[in-house]
């Protein structure tokens, strides 16, 4: 018993003293073979709940995976995907708070009150605490559950961090972008911090290294001192590819031929990403976890086209409501689905991930939790037809609204002029402003000709609703709102009974007390539970009181609202 004991208490030593290292690890020296040393057999039926591995990328195109034709070498998620079952129906978010938010309530944002952009870093603002996430059911069920990666939902306040909301373990960043190496992060001239954590405290000492490196070695390190006799939850949140454009320079070397520059750095990027993903299936193997698992993989929106990525042949890019925007990239692999190596059209949006894997976990989640996911394991697994017949993209009243919406457009019924969008079967309607509406084609040349920009720009300056047979026109190239009326009426009726549901935005202007200087020079919590109930009392006041005692300092208050608007403007440039 000793002797086991001492050899049990070396491998994990050796294991937390070595999983830095990158290269134990590297897809060049692991086999994928069945007869792979180390590597568990196949096995019965489990005796257990599935380990559940959700892996999240951050800004991949459409267009950017090797099953969708394209130039960047992907052979490890082209060969999962093509065992597993592709969702080429696949909805996530325009932006990356909103499909996180939704990922992890199973809730549209008109639910959570996080219609609007982004949660900045200086926001006093988070995921709603009183909304059950999907690891804490998860931890209800049984399972133990890790987050590594990004988290972007907030963070002012300790309730708000991941280890708060259900995750056991947490290394990664708690902003929406940092320095690949740095982990620094600004959010304007001079609001800049250290953002890489390692639970509820600061990991200076893991500064250095690349973090789409780092977060794979971390889920090795996990597996490694885990039992596989209990189920685990593993949320794999990768920074890549987001910009900055970083990578190893032995990644850039394969694509030197590649004359833009920053589709050089994305191609680099995002081919680190998937043999990072190799090692994770390895480790996933080696360790005993493979043959009770599911792994699904996932985009956050579209690809940002001015820095790389590709979302051809769709419309639009990151941070718009057509497809190019919306439209993700997934799939599932797993040894548990009952109907493999195949493609699945099924309507599947990203919502349904909470009561889906809820259910394989054996707990229960339903509409009467108030969610808006179904359980599509029958549409993935089997085959069967999804539940679901339409998606709520999102109505955000705050966003610009079109200068030539009207109500009376709407029928009179819904004012065209805010930003929205609805699948319904095949039909799907945008009004508002749904940004920018190009067709992009890979960027692989150096330098474009002015022209070139405009060659495909489709968006009217007098236009404010749009409508689409997205099953038959998956570009959406033909806009069929003036040859159906009846279509556009009954689409928007539906917007209107969602809206009806929907809660207030919650947008808060920025704290000054969130710079990262009055907290040792990295981004975290500032708000303690006393200062936020202040915080909102002061902002009830401010609702219900355009003057008196906060007269002295209407000055401030101009200030805030005037920096918030610039903020809002120029982040809308931004994402």
């Amino acid at each position: 018993m000793a002797m086991h004991a001492l050899t049990g208490f070396s491998l994990v030593s050796l294991l937390s003293f070595g999983y830095l290292s990158w290269d134990w690890a590297k897809p060049s020296l692991v086999a994928d073979g069945p007869g792979e040393a180390g590597v568990e057999p196949p096995s019965a039926a489990p005796r257990q709940p599935p380990h559940i591995i959700f892996i999240l990328t951050d800004d991949q195109g459409y267009h950017d995976v090797g099953y969708h034709g394209s130039d960047i070498e992907t052979p490890t998620l082209d060969r999962l995907a093509a065992e597993g079952v592709k969702l080429e129906n696949y909805y996530i978010q325009p932006i990356c708070t909103p499909s996180r938010s939704q990922l992890l309530t199973g809730r549209y944002q008109i639910h959570t009150g996080l219609q609007h952009s982004i949660i900045r870093p200086r926001q006093p603002n988070c995921l709603p605490l009183d909304q059950v996430t999907l690891p804490q059911k998860l931890q209800e069920a049984g399972y133990s559950t890790h987050m590594v990666g990004k988290w972007h939902l907030g963070f002012y306040r300790k309730e708000c961090l991941p280890t708060r909301r259900g995750f056991d373990t947490f290394l990664g960043s708690l902003t929406g972008n940092v320095d690949y190496y740095t982990y620094d992060n600004c959010d304007g001239p001079g609001v800049c911090g250290f953002d890489l954590h390692e639970g509820e405290s600061v990991a200076w000492g893991l500064s250095g290294q690349y973090s789409t490196m780092l977060y794979a070695q971390r889920v090795s390190h996990i597996l490694a001192s885990h039992s596989p006799r209990r189920p685990l939850f593993l949320y794999v949140a990768f920074q890549a590819v987001h910009t900055p454009l970083q990578s190893p320079r032995e990644y850039l070397y394969r694509y030197r031929s590649m004359g833009n520059v920053a589709r050089r750095k994305y191609a680099a990027m995002v081919t680190c990403m998937d043999e990072a993903v190799h090692n994770i299936t390895w480790a996933l193997k080696r360790y005993g976890f493979y043959n009770n698992s599911v792994i699904i993989f996932s985009s956050d929106n579209g690809g940002q086209t001015f820095s790389g990525g590709s979302n051809w042949p769709l419309r639009g890019r990151k941070g718009t409501y057509w497809e190019g925007g919306v439209r993700g990239l997934g799939f599932v692999h797993s040894p548990l689905l009952k109907r493999k190596h195949r493609t699945s059209r099924e309507l599947v949006h990203i919502t349904d991930w909470y009561p889906t894997l809820v259910g394989l976990a054996g707990g229960t989640a339903s509409g009467a939790d108030g969610l808006d996911g179904y359980d599509v394991w029958p549409a993935i697994s089997e085959g069967r037809a999804s539940p679901r017949t339409e998606i709520l993209h999102n109505i955000d009243p705050l966003y610009n609204h079109a200068r030539h919406g009207s109500l009376e457009a709407g029928f009179g019924i819904w004012n065209t002029a805010v930003q929205a969008a609805i699948r319904v079967g095949e039909w799907k309607l945008l009004t508002g402003d749904p940004g920018y509406g190009d067709w992009i084609p890979p960027q692989t040349l150096a330098a474009f000709p002015g022209s070139w920009w405009n060659l495909e720009r489709m968006a009217s300056a007098r236009q404010a609703v749009w409508l689409f047979n997205i099953s038959a026109d998956p570009y959406e190239r033909e806009d069929l709102a003036g040859q159906r009326p009846d279509v556009v009426r009954a689409l928007l009726a539906r917007l209107v009974d969602y809206n009806r549901t929907a809660i207030p935005v919650r947008y808060p202007a920025e704290n000054p007390r969130a710079h990262p200087d009055f907290n040792g020079g990295a981004w975290g919590p500032w708000a303690s539970d006393e200062e936020d109930e202040e915080e909102e009392e002061e902002a009830s006041r401010a609702r219900s009181f355009s003057r008196g005692r906060r007269k002295k300092k209407c000055k401030i208050c101009k200030l805030r609202s005037f920096f918030r608007k610039l903020n809002t403007r120029l982040m809308s440039q931004r994402i």
